[in-house]
């Protein structure tokens, strides 16, 4: 499973979603499974999901919204402006965070990279 904790929609987030639904489409046989969470209180962040999945063709990835505090039990960082964890039956194999303007092109290849961590170990 990909995890995607985001505070805000970028264009290097836009294109690790666009990645990251493209390897779940092709890893179906793997269960790899992925998810995108958009951090955030903006009542518009629902419509710009919804607008983002219609552009960028997002089928296999599920695209949701939480309060800008996250989940409790993933004690996600404040100060992280994206989160990605990777992770097999709960067991976290790759966890990434990047703060506000750390995470770019180079980053989703990096994160790209950690892929096999997750699809070798069903």
């Amino acid at each position: 499973m990909v995890t995607i904790f985001a505070r805000e929609v970028t264009p290097a987030l836009t294109s690790l979603v666009k990645k990251v639904d493209e390897a779940t489409a092709k890893h179906e046989k793997d269960e790899m499974g992925s998810f995108v969470v958009m951090l955030s209180d903006d009542k518009g962040m629902r419509d710009q999901l919804k607008a983002l999945a219609k552009k960028e063709n997002i089928k296999q990835t599920v695209l949701t919204v939480y309060a800008s505090k996250g989940p409790d039990e993933y004690d996600i960082t404040k100060d992280a402006d994206v989160t990605v964890l990777l992770y097999v039956h709960k067991k976290v194999k790759a966890n990434r965070a990047f703060r506000k303007g750390e995470f770019q092109n180079k980053q989703v290849e990096q994160i790209l990279g950690d892929l096999p961590k997750i699809l070798s170990q069903k």
